[in-house]
């Protein structure tokens, strides 16, 4: 059985943290980035974790009302076991206890794994920005409005269920913790 847990990144686990974001994402954020992001009281930098090893890391930004997810990543190993949904469900309440009442973010046109998982989320394109990746592909802009309403919270509360029910088939056990 493996245990999965998260918690906000620390300066232990930054070295398994700058792997991932080389292996997922090319090196996107230097050490000194994900420094920033650890000491800034506007940013919630949660680490997705397996036995203990650094499977996933996630990022938001709170801009005024506004949460304004920079990353979310999972190791290619643990894809299709819905480990971004879980990473993605635990900003998303990280930003209702921040009381922001609006999510967005960028994401590759061509992403479609990454775009369903978002529009499962109720996220809807509000535009786009012109050659956004280094290799000029287009980003769309993502937009959730209501995140303090009700009917979100419950949306929330099915989709962490649906992801402990398909943990017990990757022999999974799910440890929420609070420690952020």
């Amino acid at each position: 059985m493996t245990t999965l847990t998260y918690q906000v990144l620390t300066d232990e686990l930054l070295p398994a943290v700058l792997r991932l974001d080389q292996v997922c994402l090319g090196g996107l954020w230097t050490e000194a980035g994900y420094r920033r992001e650890i000491d800034s009281p506007n940013s919630d930098l949660l680490v997705l974790l397996a036995n203990q090893d650094v499977i996933g890391l996630g990022c938001l930004w709170a801009i005024l009302d506004e949460a304004h997810i920079t990353t979310l990543a999972i190791h290619p190993d643990y894809h299709r076991q819905y480990l971004g949904q879980l990473l993605l469900i635990q900003l998303l309440q990280l930003a209702r206890q921040r009381e922001l009442t609006h999510a967005t973010l960028e994401v590759r046109a061509s992403n479609q794994k990454a775009l369903s998982l978002y529009q499962k989320f109720g996220f809807r394109t509000a535009g786009q920005r012109k050659r956004y990746y280094q290799d000029g592909e287009n980003a769309l802009i993502l937009w959730r409005s209501h995140l303090q309403n009700p009917e979100f919270l419950q949306q929330l509360k099915h989709l962490e269920l649906e992801c402990t029910e398909t943990f017990r088939q990757h022999q999974y056990q799910w440890h929420p913790c609070n420690n952020h």
